[in-house]
């Protein structure tokens, strides 16, 4: 049977995550086996397992921190957003349906058996289980039918580290309130409180934390200091939207109102000469050398909003001066003559134009394809994942990829300066997306990088940095005490 410990916040993107993925870390290198566990996660940012079943990328991240394969039972409900009150619910890597949030309530108690399988499967198999809440535990509108937090901590009886952030300011009080708003028994699983995101000098901090302890009589295990590392994002709430420097290379992608994946830019952002810029209006088009419109949970709703937004002109001109154009799973789609959906299962339009950049139509159907695939472009090696609801037929146009057992992947068109592709995850393959930098490099009269960047090599490299940085600011040998270690 494993040890476990579950880390909660104050709130939403307080650093859960990231501090499960450095727990993830420290662990795999102190000998243990260790797996990460996050109940629920509400995301659009999907994978796809070896066995074809979608889960949510944080546990993705947490497991590569592990070294270890990821497994649908390390997030055994996602819940993917497809409107401001739906989400698709996919409950071991598979869809189950689509509700509102009032809907999906009323089948929780009846999900509370999979996510409890889920999780001793794991257990049966890892020395630790690193397990991530979601928002806050403090949701007391939420209690009742709670298993993500406290409700999940006291389903597998597991010890509670909670996280505060103190960029976004009222560190203490957030942490005092959600402690205060927990019931009696759901504090005692509380064992000690993390600060995250410090900027200055810690003296000046320690009074507070000090009369904080005093107060909730729960220990400081340290407190983490604001550090830019290069790995994942879980969700939308992301600086990394924000960007909006310059460099040699300028790559524009679309930010849609249902943008799903955007962790498939992750490795273009790691590039050191590379801005990639997620564009919302006229004047984030200047000094593109690239454009992307990226996958969507909603490609119906985001091909419209391309379209009221004037979107759609913008980059009809970015075609017509010769910027290279790649659309990624729904993106591809909007790049195609049409989108329709005849059992409007996006949308209540039966069908919408695309940009009819690629001779290409796509229906949308209800069997949702997710699998890894794996092929060759220009004589390369490609390896990637779909997850996509939908199937794309080209017309006069060439295939971008063929992909192993006789198939062929998206559509390119005769200039070769507009394609696209279904696979996400496209850019971890370094040939393919090095190519893409030296030809714009190229084409701008700069020299190339003669070291070339393995993308492998940079995230073990975070990974690494994140465990040190961890280590030297937390007290570890009282959190492996916590957890009966």
């Amino acid at each position: 049977m494993a040890k476990n410990i579950m880390i909660v916040g104050t709130g939403s993107s307080v650093g859960k995550s990231i501090v499960t993925a450095a727990l993830c870390r420290i662990f795999k290198q102190d000998g243990y086996s260790i797996s990460p566990f996050k109940s629920q996660n509400m995301a659009l940012n999907s994978y796809v397992t070896e066995n074809g079943e979608e889960m949510g990328r944080a546990q993705v991240v947490q497991a590569e921190a592990a070294e270890i394969e990821p497994l649908v039972q390390m997030n055994p409900i996602l819940l993917k957003p497809t409107s401001e009150i739906g989400s698709q619910v996919i409950l071991m890597g598979r869809v189950h349906r689509t509700l509102t949030a009032s809907e999906y309530r009323k089948e929780v108690p009846n999900i509370k058996g999979i996510v409890k399988k889920a999780y001793n499967e794991l257990n049966d198999k890892f020395d630790i289980v690193a397990i991530e809440g979601a928002g806050s535990p403090a949701e007391i509108n939420l209690r009742e039918n709670d298993i993500v937090n406290m409700g999940l901590a006291e389903m597998v009886d597991s010890p509670v580290i909670l996280v505060g952030d103190i960029e976004r300011g009222g560190v203490f009080a957030s942490i005092y309130g959600t402690i205060m708003l927990l019931e009696p028994e759901e504090r005692e699983r509380i064992k000690g409180f993390i600060i995250n995101k410090f900027r200055g000098d810690i003296e000046i901090l320690n009074p507070g934390i000090k009369m904080l302890e005093e107060k909730i009589n729960i220990p400081c295990l340290g407190v983490l200091p604001f550090t830019k590392l290069d790995i994942d994002d879980e969700d939308s709430v992301t600086t990394r939207f924000n960007k909006n420097v310059d460099n040699d290379v300028n790559i524009g992608v679309i930010k849609l109102p249902f943008v799903s994946n955007f962790s498939d830019f992750t490795p273009l952002e790691m590039e050191r000469r590379v801005n990639v810029r997620y564009i919302t209006k006229k004047e984030d088009f200047d000094n593109i050398d690239f454009l992307i419109i990226p996958g969507s949970k909603n490609t119906i709703k985001d091909m419209e909003y391309i379209i009221k937004s004037d979107l759609d002109k913008l980059i009809y001109k970015k075609h017509k001066e010769g910027i290279p154009i790649m659309g990624i799973c729904g993106g591809y789609q909007m790049l195609g003559e049409e989108i329709s959906d005849p059992l409007h299962i996006e949308s209540n339009m039966d069908r919408i134009n695309g940009l009819g950049l690629l001779s290409t139509k796509t229906v949308i159907n209800e069997k949702k394809d997710t699998l890894r695939v794996s092929g060759k472009l220009n004589g390369e090696s490609i390896n990637g994942y779909e997850i996509h609801m939908g199937k794309t037929e080209r017309f006069n146009c060439k295939p971008f990829i063929e992909l192993e057992g006789n198939r062929f992947d998206g559509a390119i068109n005769d200039k070769e300066t507009v394609y696209g592709t279904y696979l996400h995850g496209i850019f971890e393959n370094d040939n393919f997306r090095i190519n893409i930098i030296e030809e714009i490099l190229e084409k701008k009269g700069l020299e190339k990088d003669k070291d070339k960047t393995s993308f492998e090599e940079i995230k073990q490299g975070e990974y690494n940095k994140l465990a040190d940085l961890t280590r030297t600011n937390l007290d570890m040998d009282k959190i492996k005490e916590i957890m009966g270690l």
